[in-house]
């Protein structure tokens, strides 16, 4: 039961944080199989779904340590500038613009990564990522605010842009 009720989820975390379907399948699994071997473990001191993200972002960023690769993620990060395609040329641009935008947040240290995965993809609060990660609600906010201010810097060329050139 428990398989069948997160499985979705902890794919798809997997899957934004590595950008790779077969990684995250890895992911996946590695935290099923250490969510079954250390059930007894949980002592319900915390929301069973907090324990579940804590065991994924740290596979996740064991994962990054092991490869020591960055992988692009979070395609629907830019859902709230993007416009309907109107032309070949709009869908082009818009998919480039993804693509900048997708680069910068795979290039950022892993755990602001985790931090902008966890809060823009899967909507959670400072509260339950700082659960997750076991570490402060300050932790999560300044993390997320060197994420902000890296994608702002890398990213300012795309605002300039969009006003002129691009959709």
């Amino acid at each position: 039961m428990l398989f069948e009720a997160h499985r979705d989820k902890v794919y798809s975390i997997g899957l934004r944080y590595s950008g790779d379907a077969a990684v995250a399948m890895d992911i996946a699994q590695d935290v099923f199989l250490k969510l079954f071997a250390c059930i007894k473990d949980f002592r319900g001191q915390s929301r069973f779904e907090s324990w579940l993200y804590r065991m994924v972002a740290n596979r996740c960023l064991d994962h990054q340590r092991q490869r020591r690769r960055l992988m692009p993620l979070v395609e629907d990060l830019l859902d709230g500038i993007r416009r309907r395609p109107e032309s070949v040329l709009d869908d082009l641009l818009r998919a480039e613009l993804e693509r900048d935008v997708q680069n910068v947040v795979g290039s950022l240290p892993p755990e602001q990564r985790i931090v902008v995965v966890l809060r823009y993809t899967e909507g959670l609060s400072y509260d339950e990522i700082a659960e997750a990660l076991n570490c402060s609600r300050g932790t999560v906010g300044s993390r997320l605010n060197r994420a902000h201010a890296v994608l702002e810097r890398r990213l300012s060329h795309l605002r300039v842009e969009r006003g002129g050139n691009r959709a």
